[in-house]
């Protein structure tokens, strides 16, 4: 009976009491929550009236028959996207934005990866290569582009002067509808591999070393290294790679304007921005435009999925 006593008692509230809230502990967290608030509202409204308001405006008129320059809106419906998708210039420049990513992001991750790993290693003067591999991507474009032309150019330039000297003639890189494309791709390859190098730089430095000692012990060699520590354990750093490549892909603007100004000849260089910005800037066509934008999103959105997918990411090598 006592037993069955005492454990009433504990049962019913022999346990010590909750400490009272401090009023003072009380004000001090209200005035951080306060603080917070009002330092992170510059940023919240910058994000909704620069990057949300447009987003829902393009979504809307996308599906609308807005006149810029009379300033009025008429619902169409689908008739925005059935008209760009019979357009065969739109069509075109989406099968050059998925060629120039099919070409641009596995051969930009396979050259960063090949980088990070050997500048990962001791080496003599290392920093100054690895800010050497990353100076291009915090070079403004457009120098680059004017760069990259005259090495481009038939007569006087590196690449035919190089090709010269073993005897073959060089093409017209910029002006030739065959080597437009590729001579785009070739810049832009050389510009994205700095920073796909740094990110993947960065996740090498976070492999435990000892997997590797354990791998010398049991006699693996250097590739057999690669493909069973080093590559499995940068499925997380390749993902956002990835995404980010496929992002930047799909939205290319800046080389292709200046080094192919109007979509290249016979617009060969034509891509799915570039076709926006001439319908929304030259044509003046803003619903049409907002419409093209949408299917811009919806590949990003699909090919983003697709990276989760091939990639293996799950969230456990977040």
């Amino acid at each position: 009976m006592t037993s069955t006593l005492d454990r009433a008692d504990v049962a019913s509230g022999s346990q010590a009491p909750r400490r009272a809230r401090s009023p003072r502990r009380g004000r001090l967290g209200a005035e951080r929550r306060r603080a917070a608030y009002l330092m992170l509202a510059p940023s919240v409204l910058h994000l909704l009236w620069w990057i949300g308001l447009p987003v829902v405006a393009t979504f809307v008129l996308a599906f609308t028959d807005y006149d810029v320059l009379a300033g009025t809106v008429e619902w169409v419906g689908l008739a925005n996207f059935r008209e760009i998708f019979a357009d065969d210039s739109w069509n075109l420049s989406i099968w050059h934005t998925v060629v120039y990513t099919f070409f641009t992001v596995p051969v930009a991750m396979a050259v960063a990866v090949v980088i990070a790993v050997l500048l990962n290693r001791r080496l003599r003067a290392r920093a100054w290569y690895r800010a050497a591999f990353f100076m291009p991507h915090i070079t403004a474009t457009v120098a680059i582009a004017l760069v990259w032309m005259w090495m481009f150019e038939p007569n006087l330039g590196l690449f035919n002067l190089l090709l010269g000297k073993v005897g073959t003639n060089g093409p017209a890189w910029l002006s030739d509808p065959s080597w437009a494309m590729p001579a785009v791709i070739l810049v832009s390859i050389w510009k994205g591999i700095g920073l796909k190098m740094l990110i993947y730089l960065a996740a090498l430095q976070n492999i435990p070393s000892e997997l590797y000692e354990a791998a010398d012990i049991d006699g693996a060699s250097g590739a057999r290294r690669f493909f069973a520590i080093t590559l499995p354990l940068l499925r997380p750093a390749t993902f956002f790679v990835f995404v980010v490549s496929m992002i930047d892909a799909f939205q290319v603007f800046d080389q292709v304007y200046v080094l192919t100004p109007d979509g290249g000849p016979a617009n060969s260089t034509t891509v799915m921005t570039y076709e926006i910005y001439r319908t929304a800037f030259r044509e003046f066509h803003i619903s049409t435009a907002c419409a093209q934008s949408v299917v811009l999103f919806a590949f990003l959105l699909v090919m983003t999925v697709l990276g989760r997918r091939l990639t293996g990411r799950d969230d456990d090598a977040a």
